[in-house]
């Protein structure tokens, strides 16, 4: 299997499947004499983790980073740097019933086709259990980024809910299991997905990432755009089917005027009445927030029975037994924000390399 690396300057390699013995990433680029512990990359980690409430997976990982390589005497050597996550509470038998048969809306049938075969055990290496690898490479790509560029992200949609954007409050994303700034959508939230979980269906979610504190000039203004590669690091999240910077898709609706973000002076300082472009003109970033979202799609493994094919090309039903998150969308969260440090790590040393 080829294309398991990520990044140019800042590159990391995952591998490693759902119910394999382990999962693992070599970083590749970071500069030497970073302080890095593995204590800086668990937190994220944690967040991720499966189990943490009744909306998620119930498959109990502590996810455990080990740093092998790269770091000596608590700080980065410019090696690259090694790290192991293992798998402790795998349930392969819950998969028994579907090693033939292909889920709708799932990766199995595309990657047999590709292949010829495929591991069934939790989807193997299409799970999204292979994130947890990014979001260790993204702990890494904060150190390098330093504390003068936060990156934070929420659950702003679940399904046809939507959160009231005038309630946005950061402080209140680490308050509730669903990653919300908007402490009055939770409690709907919580029983929209209840019902959804007791039926054993499941339903998709939109995530928002937001960067502050990014420069201006970061990005390439052809073949190297800025959110051209932030795109292309959400759509690569499993079960993303739609990405979009600043206004995105409301832009289309947008006249000149209403999407021109107008620009004054501030002292010395060049300042925006607006930001619409979500922090990138032209590819490069304009020092506003980076704004990215992108829409999870529902989790393909239900209960319900579904009309399938399996490999011998009969025609079947299938549902879906095991632990499942009845809303991936919600641990994609610091997903999203460990794609966003790595893409800005990589921009960054790659502006250095060429502007000094």
């Amino acid at each position: 299997m080829s294309h398991n690396s990520f990044g140019h300057l800042f590159r990391f390699t995952t591998f490693g499947e759902s119910h394999g013995p382990a999962l693992g990433c070599v970083v590749d680029g970071t500069p030497p004499g970073i302080a890095l512990t593995e204590e800086d990359l668990q937190a994220d980690l944690n967040r991720r983790r499966p189990g943490q409430s009744r909306f998620t997976t119930q498959r109990q990982e502590p996810d455990q980073v080990k740093i092998l390589s790269g770091v000596f005497e608590g700080k980065t050597t410019g090696t690259s740097i090694g790290l192991l996550i293992e798998n402790v509470d795998q349930r392969s038998k819950d998969y028994g019933d579907i090693k033939d048969k292909f889920r709708p809306g799932h990766a199995d049938y595309t990657y047999d086709a590709k292949y010829g075969f495929r591991d069934y055990r939790g989807g193997g290496r299409s799970s999204a259990r292979e994130t947890a690898m990014r979001v260790a490479a993204g702990g890494i790509g904060k150190k390098i980024l330093g504390d003068s560029i936060v990156i934070r992200g929420a659950l702003v949609q679940m399904g046809d809910r939507h959160i009231n954007r005038d309630n946005w409050d950061w402080a209140h994303v680490h308050d509730n299991p669903f990653f919300c700034p908007d402490s009055e959508a939770v409690p709907e939230f919580e029983g929209y997905l209840d019902d959804i979980r007791k039926t054993g269906s499941s339903i998709g979610a939109v995530i928002e990432v937001v960067a502050s504190g990014v420069p201006a000039g970061w990005g390439a203004p052809v073949y190297g755009k800025l959110d051209q590669d932030l795109a292309a690091a959400m759509m690569s999240i499993n079960a993303v089917k739609g990405v979009e910077i600043g206004a995105g898709f409301e832009s289309a609706c947008l006249t000149g005027e209403e999407n021109a973000d107008e620009m004054r002076m501030d002292g010395d300082s060049v300042a925006f009445g607006s930001n619409n472009a979500g922090g990138v003109l032209g590819g490069i970033s304009s020092g506003q927030d980076v704004v990215c979202r992108f829409a999870v799609k529902p989790t393909s493994s239900i209960l319900t029975p579904r009309d399938t094919v399996d490999r011998n090309g009969n025609n079947t039903e299938v549902s879906t037994k095991g632990r499942h998150d009845p809303c991936v969308g919600i641990r994609a969260v610091p997903i999203g924000e460990a794609m966003m440090a790595c893409v800005l790590a990589d921009h960054m040393l790659r502006h250095r390399a060429q502007c000094g």
